[in-house]
């Protein structure tokens, strides 16, 4: 079939001519499927005219909705808005928001939310928004007032809330809730602010503290800091965290420091006590020494190099030991005396050896006097035994015939000397013992028979005891000397011992051989103890070479740890820190004593010179220490000045004394005692200061406690008045005004509810007031139902023919707006215009009356209500317009508008009376 005669027999609704498609589409029956298919697809034609004479017959949402995903136009547009805002046809309201929630496009969205003819619907549009600035322009332009309160709510933005606050004039409900939004949202941002500053000002507080040197109230203060910021309701960043951990790091490792530094100190107290000890036994020893030689029978001169090498020994640990820790004073001067008596006998030993040639020339002439004279130059101590030769020549001394055999002198001689033998026994004396006991019983036959007789008996006792005395040091000393003996053969074969435990063992042995003295005394043990002794020593020779290399060393660091020293105390620094000097003393006495033992013979010299450092440090120390004290004292005069001004805040005074506090802890440490003391003073002062804060802000918050009361009482007031008339408003702007002037109120959930309730109850009771003035408006049209029914009359009369009449004004006085459009009845009633005319401008008047009464309106009125709710937005913009003014320019058109013929108002007066009686309805109180 050829082109021509396809198009000839193709379908209408298929023709070429767009305007043949238009017809075919306008006599298509949606109610047949078919038609239906072709109606749809002419809905989606390339000509405008042709779609939207389709789209008109088509009139199920759901459908178009589906057909606008694939075709969209601007006529589906339009024909899709007008159903499912209820404009065109006749969908069921709940599938009209059923279809809704399918909608996807802002645009339409919007428009269904300014257009839609019912609430719910709108709110259902509404809800599907989230543009700010679509949701504001609902808020402030929706014919709805839910509608408007809804999209207000959703409005989150300070920069959407000002603008809402500012643009909402027709809503003064709206415009008020979005000011208390807002500023909500200020305080909020405000409070959000402050606790950011403070959680920075805490972590800045940390960070500075974790800088700090450590002082007594490190500890409590870094706890405080750490209280304060656990107790900030606002998370922290991912960076103030890092910050506050790192800080606390260093806070802890501080503390941490500190009590390692105290353990260290109490170690060294350990140390020190132990050292004093050592010292303490080091000096028992020598003074048992020096008390064994007193009480010894002879003094000899391996007696004297026994004690001399003994001094040399506790001469070298109790340097060493000085050079750790220093000596206490009672052991100073003990040892001190130790040693005084040390040098005694040692140079009453040096006498003797420079005399004892004399002295044997002495001996060896039979002249007592010469003797006598040798003695006498000696000056031996009396509480000294003597050596072999001075026993020797005092006994020759006492053997020489000094008195005649048989004298009382003699005797009283005999009787002192048997004193002095029981004293030597008692001390253990033996050797004196044995030769005084010996010359005792040649001299006792000298005496008279008498004299012999008495001291026989004691002479017989004390000879007793001499021989037990004599067993009882042979039984001791001699496994003594045994063992002694083969416990330094047995440490000279050990090879598994260190070199200074071989060193102290073979010391301790020599020492414990020496105190046996002569007792027990065997030659062949002696020689195998020297020759054992002697292996010992050459054993420990490259010890002994590394020992002295080790304290040259040690005495090179002492020196120039003192240069070092030395050239920082020649050149301070006039703003040095205590604390750091503190710390180099101490670690410089660290150090003084890790390089230790050094060289005996420069040992004292070096002490010397670190001693003269550390008292010129402690000098520099204390000088610092002094000029902190002054800047600490001078705080101390700034917060007392602080706290007696009366002119700024608390809370500003209280952040002053925190500023002092942070520049008294950059000072350092005062002197310790005078620390303390200006330390008590300036907290004293701050804690003043901070309570004085405190009690400010108890006051604030007295007065907060105060408005919430207030605000209550006014609640409660109001919720408890009802108005009985619209000239009440005057009260209702008076309570609100007394609570915008209680704000702002604190932020909690009692504020919050208090305004929730606040703004209900302001809400019911405009909206009482609203009602009431409308119901008072509706009383004053039926005051004016006589001038109403006269001009009925009028009318009626004027429509049968006759000529028009005015009807006079009643005798009482009419408003401005009431008179005009009485004068306009009149005059119509003269120039009356055409019938149909009338009729539209009361058919109008009576659906704009049922919108503000809530009724429904006839089907064939719905475009005429459309109109009229376009018409009130229209006019709404600009100014806020109440239902009572609305339905005042109602009745005075109503009064206006004629003339009316019997018929028309007979029609639609039963109508208008019933929306009045609607709107004359009360809410309950």
């Amino acid at each position: 079939m050829s082109g021509f005669l396809r198009r000839f027999f193709a379908p209408r609704w298929q023709h070429r001519d767009p305007s043949v498609r238009r017809q075919a589409a306008e006599r298509l029956d949606p109610t047949d499927n078919d038609d239906r298919q072709r109606l749809e697809r002419l809905a989606t034609d390339s000509d405008p005219g042709v779609r939207q004479t389709a789209l008109a017959s088509l009139d199920d949402p759901a459908r178009l909705l589906t057909l606008r995903d694939t075709h969209d136009s601007p006529e589906l547009h339009r024909r899709l808005l007008g159903l499912l805002s209820g404009r065109d046809g006749s969908t069921p309201l709940t599938t009209r928001i059923e279809l809704v929630a399918r909608i996807e496009e802002p645009t339409l969205l919007e428009t269904l939310a300014l257009e839609g003819d019912n609430q719910a619907l709108r709110l259902a549009a509404l809800a599907r928004l989230d543009d700010e600035s679509r949701l504001l322009r609902q808020a402030c332009d929706n014919g709805i007032a839910a509608v408007r309160h809804a999209a207000a709510e959703r409005v989150t933005s300070e920069a959407g809330l000002t603008q809402l606050a500012r643009r909402a004039r027709r809503d003064k409900q709206v415009a008020r809730q979005a000011r208390a939004r807002l500023n909500r949202l200020r305080e909020n941002e405000t409070q959000a602010r402050e606790t950011r500053e403070r959680r920075e000002h805490v972590l800045d507080s940390l960070e500075a503290h974790a800088r700090h040197a450590w002082e007594p109230l490190y500890s409590g203060r870094y706890r405080h800091l750490q209280r304060e910021w656990e107790s900030l309701d606002d998370l922290p960043t991912p960076e103030q965290e890092r910050r506050f951990q790192e800080a606390a790091l260093r806070c802890r490792k501080v503390i941490a420091d500190h009590e390692a530094h105290h353990h260290a100190l109490a170690a060294a107290d350990q140390r020190r006590d132990d050292a004093d000890e050592t010292r303490r036994s080091l000096i028992e020893a020598l003074e048992d020494t020096l008390a064994g030689l007193r009480h010894g029978e002879r003094l000899t001169e391996q007696d004297i190099a026994s004690l001399q090498a003994q001094k040399r020994l506790l001469d070298n640990q109790w340097q060493t030991l000085s050079d750790r820790h220093p000596p206490e004073a009672a052991l100073s001067d003990r040892y001190a005396r130790a040693l005084s008596e040390y040098e005694r006998i040692n140079q009453a030993w040096g006498r003797l050896e420079r005399h004892v040639g004399a002295l044997e020339e002495a001996l060896a002439e039979p002249r007592k006097a010469t003797l006598r004279q040798c003695l006498d130059a000696l000056d031996w101590p009396h509480d000294l035994p003597p050596s072999p030769l001075l026993a020797q020549a005092r006994q020759r001394l006492a053997d020489a015939p000094d008195e005649p055999a048989g004298s009382p002198e003699q005797a009283a001689r005999v009787a002192r000397d048997l004193e002095e033998l029981e004293s030597l026994l008692g001390q253990g004396a033996f050797k004196r013992a044995s030769r005084l006991h010996q010359s005792l019983r040649q001299r006792l036959g000298q005496l008279a028979e008498a004299d012999r007789r008495q001291y026989q008996p004691t002479l017989k006792r004390l000879g007793a005891q001499l021989a037990e005395l004599r067993d009882w040091r042979g039984f001791v000393a001699g496994p003594k000397r045994l063992q002694l003996c083969q416990a330094i053969e047995a440490l000279a074969e050990d090879t598994t011992l260190a070199d200074v435990e071989l060193d102290r063992q073979h010391r301790q042995l020599v020492k414990d051989w020496k105190n046996l003295g002569d007792a027990a005394a065997d030659r062949e043990l002696s020689a195998r103890f020297r020759a054992a002794s002697e292996r010992i020593h050459e054993r420990l020779v490259p010890w002994r070479e590394k020992r002295d290399a080790l304290r040259e060393d040690n005495l090179a660091a002492r020196e120039a740890l003192c240069e070092q020293l030395e050239a920082l105390l020649a050149n301070p620094d006039p703003d040095a820190d205590p604390d750091a000097l503190r710390q180099i003393r101490d670690r410089a006495r660290e150090q003084w004593r890790r390089f230790a033992p050094v060289p005996r013979d420069r040992a004292q010299a070096i002490g010397q010179r670190f001693g003269e450092i550390r008292h010129a440090l402690q000098m520099l120390i204390d000088r610092r220490a002094q000029e902190i004290a002054g800047a600490k004292r001078e705080l101390v005069e700034k917060a007392r000045v602080l706290q007696a001004d009366t002119t700024t805040s608390a809370a500003q005074r209280a952040e002053r004394a925190k500023t002092l506090q942070r520049q008294w802890r950059e000072l350092g440490r005062a002197p310790k005692g005078e620390e303390q003391a200006l330390w008590r003073e300036f907290r004293g002062l701050c804690d003043t200061l901070f309570a004085a804060r405190e009690n400010e802000r108890d006051d604030r918050a007295q007065r907060t406690r105060e408005r919430l009361d207030a605000m209550q009482a006014l609640i409660e007031r109001i919720d408890a008045w009802q108005p009985d008339a619209s000239d009440d408003v005057a009260t209702l702007e008076a309570a609100i005004a007394e609570a915008e002037s209680l704000e702002p109120l604190p932020q909690g959930r009692r504020s919050d509810g208090m305004r929730r309730r606040w703004t209900g109850i302001v809400r019911a009771r405009r909206e009482r007031l609203a009602r009431l003035a409308v119901s008072e408006e509706i009383q004053r049209w039926q005051a004016l139902r006589p001038l109403l029914e006269a001009h009925l009359a009028a009318d009626a009369r004027a429509c049968q023919g006759s000529t028009a009449e005015s009807v006079p004004l009643p005798s009482s006085p009419l408003d401005d707006d009431m008179q005009e459009a009485h004068e306009q009845r009149n005059a119509a009633r003269r120039a009356p215009p055409p019938d149909d005319v009338v009729d539209e401008r009361l058919t109008r008047l009576r659906v704009h009356l049922a919108l503000l009464a809530g009724g429904t309106v006839r089907r064939e009125d719905e475009p005429l209500r459309l109109a009229i709710q376009v018409q009130r937005l229209n006019d709404g913009l600009g100014r806020e317009l109440t239902r009572a003014d609305e339905l005042h320019g109602v009745l005075r058109d109503i009064l206006a508008t004629g003339p009316v013929a019997p018929a028309l108002w007979e029609r639609e007066a039963a109508e208008l009376d019933r929306q009045l009686s609607r709107l004359a309805e009360l809410p309950p109180p």
